[in-house]
C-alpha cells in the first residue's frame, strides 16, 4: 500500500466506539517491506510544532512516539503482535537522517527483520489514531501495559498532556478511551 493510501486508510478509521481508533488494516512504516525490489529509502526524523510543543515527527509529519514498556537502550521492542496494529513501528531501509533532532538516532532490528528507528535509546513508533501531520492524539495512551509518549529533539518523554480538542465535548481533552 502506498503512502497516500496508508493515509486515507489511517484518516478513514476515525474514532469510534470505546477504543478512540480501530485498527488499520496493514501495518505501517516510512519503508517499503523487506522482500520488496523498491529502493531503499532513508528515515529522516525531523521536528515539528505541535499542540504538545515542539516533538520529533517522521518524514510524513506524523508525530513519533516511544512506549513505556520498552527498556531504554535495550535493543528490543515490546509492542509486538495486536499492538502493532494500533502502533506500527518507524522503519527505515536506507540511512538515517535527522534534522534538528539532537539526541542519539539509531535503529534496532525487529522479530520480522525490518529495522525500527529508535531516537536516544527508544524504538520509535506511529500511532494509527493520528489521521494527520501534527496530531498527537496518541499521547499518554496506556494501551498495550505500557505509556505512550512523543520525544523531544533530544530524546526526552514529553510529559505534557495535549489540549482539548475544540470539536470534542465532555471536559476530557477530546480523547474517547
Amino acid at each position: 500500500m502506498g503512502a497516500a493510501g496508508l493515509m486515507a486508510t489511517l484518516a478513514a478509521c476515525g474514532s469510534s466506539g470505546s477504543s478512540g481508533v480501530s485498527a488499520p488494516a496493514a501495518s505501517s512504516g516510512m519503508a517499503t517491506s523487506a522482500g520488496s525490489k523498491a529502493p531503499a529509502t532513508s528515515a529522516t526524523l525531523k521536528v515539528a510544532k505541535t499542540s504538545l510543543g515542539e516533538v520529533v515527527v517522521g518524514p510524513n509529519g506524523r508525530t513519533a512516539y516511544m512506549f513505556g514498556k520498552d527498556v531504554k537502550n535495550s535493543g528490543k521492542s515490546s509492542c509486538t503482535g495486536p499492538c502493532l496494529s494500533y502502533w506500527p513501528p518507524v522503519t527505515t531501509t536506507g540511512a538515517l537522517k535527522a534534522i534538528g533532532v539532537s539526541g542519539k538516532v539509531g535503529t534496532i532490528t525487529t522479530a520480522d527483520g525490518k529495522k525500527q528507528v529508535t531516537l536516544g535509546g527508544w524504538p520509535l513508533y506511529y500511532y494509527a489514531g493520528d489521521g494527520a501531520a501534527g496530531d498527537v492524539k496518541g499521547q499518554g495512551n496506556e494501551r498495550f501495559g505500557g505509556v505512550w509518549r512523543a520525544l523531544t529533539a533530544g530524546g526526552a518523554e514529553v510529559t505534557a498532556t495535549a489540549p482539548p480538542s475544540s470539536t470534542g465535548g465532555g471536559g476530557k481533552g477530546g480523547y474517547s478511551y
